[in-house]
């Protein structure tokens, strides 16, 4: 852990050489980001409600996708552009250090121009709780802490994959980006507003339902049943084969020699 933070460390300084240039992309994000917000907004001027979600529950299920998203774009930058590592050969330099690989994967980049990003999520899931009615307790809080953590979790398992398939097809595929930048855009709303062969491949085979979805129907109180609420603890589950599809395609690895 302590490299990691070191790391982000010279990584921050770097970014902060050009500061102009850092800045003029901070506000550039903060821009980027609510036109996606002023999205919502605009569908809501001719819709009431999408299914029996209200704006503001729409807006907090957006937040938590937001959240997780950028997090990972700031705190594991290296995994989702894992292909340049592949490309430029610097993935050799990294099986020939004594640390773990995925460790220093993560370590290689990071963007933290992307925390205007974060930090506007948190600020819409702050909104969106003072606008809705929640009658709050200790599952419901921690389910809201789960809702946060498995976003961050099941974005961190994607860009996985797409780093592992990389072993085989040396450069990324712009395919991920359907699960990746496409899934982002799907799961800011509540995946029970598509249909059904949506709602069951996005559950059983990427498990957003399980992060914005049906604890969220808990977490409102349109469903009681405290499993709804845990429900985002499976996403967890979900890493583990992203962690294996990535070291097996390692094990496939043969180096870009030199």
């Amino acid at each position: 852990m302590k490299i990691y933070v070191k790391a982000l460390g010279m990584h921050l300084k770097s970014e902060l050489e050009y500061r102009v240039n850092f800045i003029l992309s901070f506000l550039s994000q903060i821009l980027v980001f609510f036109t996606y917000y002023f999205v919502i907004l605009s569908l809501f001027t001719k819709f009431s409600h999408i299914k029996g979600f209200s704006l503001w529950e729409v807006l907090l299920c957006f937040s938590i996708i937001q959240f997780g998203f950028s997090f990972n774009e700031v705190f594991a930058r290296g995994v989702d552009k894992f292909d340049e590592l592949i490309i430029r050969g610097d993935f050799d330099l990294l099986l020939i250090r004594p640390r773990n690989i995925l460790l220093q994967v993560l370590c290689s980049d990071s963007d933290f121009v992307k925390v205007s990003r974060i930090i506007q999520a948190i600020i819409v899931l702050i909104l969106s709780i003072i606008h809705l009615d929640i009658q709050w307790n200790i599952l419901k809080v921690f389910t809201l802490f789960l809702m946060l953590v498995s976003s961050c979790v099941i974005f961190f398992g994607i860009f996985l994959m797409a780093a592992s398939y990389c072993f085989y097809t040396i450069q990324g595929l712009e395919v991920r980006n359907v699960f990746t930048d496409g899934g982002k855009q799907m799961a800011q709303y509540p995946i029970g507003v598509f249909q059904k062969g949506f709602v069951l491949f996005f559950t059983f085979i990427i498990p957003y339902a399980f992060v914005n979805y049906y604890p969220l129907l808990y977490l409102l109180g349109k469903k009681e049943q405290y499993y709804y609420g845990l429900s985002p603890l499976l996403v967890f589950l979900y890493l583990i084969p992203c962690i294996m599809m990535f070291y097996q395609g390692m094990k496939r690895y043969t180096s870009v020699g030199s």
